[in-house]
């Protein structure tokens, strides 16, 4: 039994390596072959409508209980460890004991999350979405004004409660976990105690770092434990089996309601539509202003988003795609109402049409894949020429992937039938700080 500990540790730690590689990796390689690992992760599975895949998850939490959470969930992964690190600086000196589950607060958590979901303001939920808040930390990390204070945030918050307090993030905040404690409550398999064979040395107990081990009454918290099997290790005389559930135990059924309330949470989905405000330097020989972000009234979305709404019903802010775009054009927001999620920006580059990475990575579905063939066919946006900044220079025209822009009286003009809103325009025009020609999005992707 004691196996089950170094299989567990050697898959999670893959996981998190896997990962964490996908999400730093500039080359695009990585996604190749490490592209599913994001795509396994429960809510963007839920929201990108594989519904297969969340039913397994489902399945197996109600056979085995949260193998999910010990295996699968980076964010659970990364929580041990600090754990692992309090161990090798104290040892056993501040061991963990059984707490009773604040259920009042994890499942008004998970209330609240769904209700957030619900209503739009994912931008907002998302920020205690295990996944998303993994990678954006890890993307974070090295980015610059809010976006890095946010990954410097989650990372000290969640690293010091594991540091002092185990798994509590998972049994307490997390929305994924508490949905399925839900369904682990009655797992078929999972950590039992043989009262018969127990010495009450506690020794179960004071590794659990769910804190669910009741020595005293003899019973295990299966809604909280996390299939760690840190107890299976610890127990010198044989009294913690990972096994089948007797019928005699007296564990309490669910209630209609409680039923009801996870086949809503289930149903989740929504999100937020986002817009990206930052600049940066453009380079040159001499000193030049800088480029400002126009003011768009309608957010550029990328090619494969199909519209404003989808993509708003599925990102998960997890920043995936902002890490894999080579030309830097996606743009985590810092706007309250679409926090962390990505718009285009082309103040340092432009969409290409070779490229469809982002579609190819994006684990919600929130970006369609799609062709190259397919890309050329889709207008994101429509370029909007500001005459009073134009110096007849003819950039524009000269770098439009699609021919859409031609000079008329040493003016831009735009044939909006064929604007792809691809920003090659808006990236090459050489006025500052204001482009002459920039692109307003669609709030419905058009074919052309």
């Amino acid at each position: 039994m004691k196996a089950l500990k170094t299989v567990r540790i050697v898959l999670a730690t893959l996981m998190l390596l896997g990962i964490t590689a996908l999400l730093l990796d500039t080359t695009g390689v990585l996604r190749h072959y490490l592209g599913w690992m994001p795509k396994v992760q429960l809510l963007p599975a839920l929201l990108a409508g594989g519904f297969l895949l969340v039913l397994a998850i489902l399945v197996v939490t109600l056979q085995i209980g949260r193998f999910y959470c010990a295996v699968v969930c980076p964010m659970g992964v990364f929580q041990d460890i600090f754990i692992w690190v309090h161990k090798l600086l104290f040892g056993k000196k501040h061991p963990y004991r059984y707490r009773k589950p604040q259920n009042w607060l994890r499942y008004t958590v998970l209330g609240l999350f769904v209700l957030a979901m619900l209503v739009g303001l994912n931008s907002i939920a998302v920020l205690i979405a295990p996944y998303s808040a993994y990678a954006r930390m890890v993307t974070g990390l090295h980015a610059s004004g809010l976006v890095q204070w946010i990954a410097i945030a989650t990372l000290v918050v969640i690293g010091m409660l594991s540091f002092t307090m185990g798994r509590m993030w998972c049994n307490t905040m997390c929305p994924v976990g508490s949905l399925l404690s839900l369904l682990s409550r009655y797992r078929l398999i999972g950590i039992r105690i043989d009262a018969d064979k127990c010495a009450g040395c506690r020794k179960c107990e004071k590794g659990c770092k769910a804190m669910c081990i009741d020595v005293d009454n003899k019973k295990v918290d299966s809604s909280r434990c996390v299939n760690c099997f840190n107890c299976l290790s610890e127990c010198k005389a044989g009294a913690i089996s990972f096994s089948m559930k007797r019928k005699v135990e007296s564990e309490k059924t669910v209630d209609t309601s409680r039923r009801k309330f996870v086949a809503g949470t289930v149903a989740v989905g929504a999100a937020m539509a986002a817009q990206a405000q930052e600049q940066k330097l453009d380079g040159g020989l001499a000193a030049i202003a800088n480029k400002q972000v126009p003011d768009r009234k309608t957010p550029l979305k990328p090619f494969g988003a199909k519209s404003l709404k989808h993509f708003s019903t599925h990102c998960t802010s997890c920043q995936l795609c902002v890490s894999q775009c080579p030309e830097h054009v996606l743009r985590p927001s810092t706007k309250l109402e679409t926090l962390m999620q990505p718009e285009m920006n082309y103040t340092d580059g432009y969409c290409r049409m070779a490229c469809t990475r982002c579609s190819e990575v994006c684990p919600a579905g929130a970006i369609k894949p799609i062709t190259q063939e397919e890309k050329t066919a889709i207008s994101i946006g429509v370029a909007v020429v500001l005459k009073d900044n134009c110096v007849g220079c003819g950039s524009c025209a000269r770098h439009c992937p699609s021919a859409a822009i031609s000079m008329v009286d040493g003016k831009p003009s735009v044939n909006e039938t064929r604007c792809l809103g691809c920003g090659a325009c808006e990236y090459y025009c050489p006025a500052r700080p204001v482009s002459a020609i920039y692109v307003e999005g669609r709030e419905i992707h058009a074919e052309i």
